[in-house]
């Protein structure tokens, strides 16, 4: 059984994921629009990511007999500039998601919570991952700079990009 403190830590982040999913389909909208296919697949996949993980929390909460409390999703950002601009957003985006799952992995800690706390395990490395992918397309666009044929070939390698359901959920 869940505590209420942490029941609600844990809606509070199915709500921050699906604000993510969200975020990360404005991205791929704006650079579809935009004649990127690429780059907006590379968002809509991160989009289905980001819905799974909301998933794996709402799961998570009714094993544990708690209940999930679906909230309004804030607004999101509409538009970036460039792709570069776009993925330093990621970045942040993904810092203050990883600072949300270590405060969710505190709050298991100081609760005894080690059935969460495990779970949380996932979402951790899954963070580090996170991140590092956001940092590695900042540093190629920033070297593509302005190079038309860099970005055309960054482009189609981002294009390859597929979705695969996390392991978790589909064990579950």
């Amino acid at each position: 059984m869940l505590s209420e403190k942490m029941q609600q830590a844990l809606n509070e982040q199915v709500n921050a994921e699906l604000w993510s999913a969200y975020l990360y389909l404005s991205m791929g909208m704006q650079f579809e629009n935009a004649g990127l296919p690429g780059v907006a697949n590379w968002f809509k996949v991160q989009f289905k990511e980001e819905q799974a993980h909301a998933e794996i929390f709402m799961n998570y909460i009714n094993q544990r007999g708690g209940r999930v409390e679906l909230k309004p999703i804030a607004e999101v950002p509409t538009e970036w500039a460039t792709p570069l601009d776009a993925f330093k957003d990621t970045l942040v985006h993904e810092r203050k998601v990883t600072a949300m799952i270590n405060n969710l992995y505190a709050i298991a800690e100081a609760e005894h919570d080690y059935a969460t706390r495990d779970r949380l395990n996932w979402f951790v490395s899954e963070q580090v991952e996170e991140e590092e992918s956001a940092q590695q397309l900042i540093d190629k666009f920033t070297l593509i700079g302005n190079d038309g044929m860099g970005l055309y070939m960054l482009n189609n390698e981002l294009a390859a990009r597929t979705y695969v359901a996390p392991s978790i959920l589909t064990a579950e």
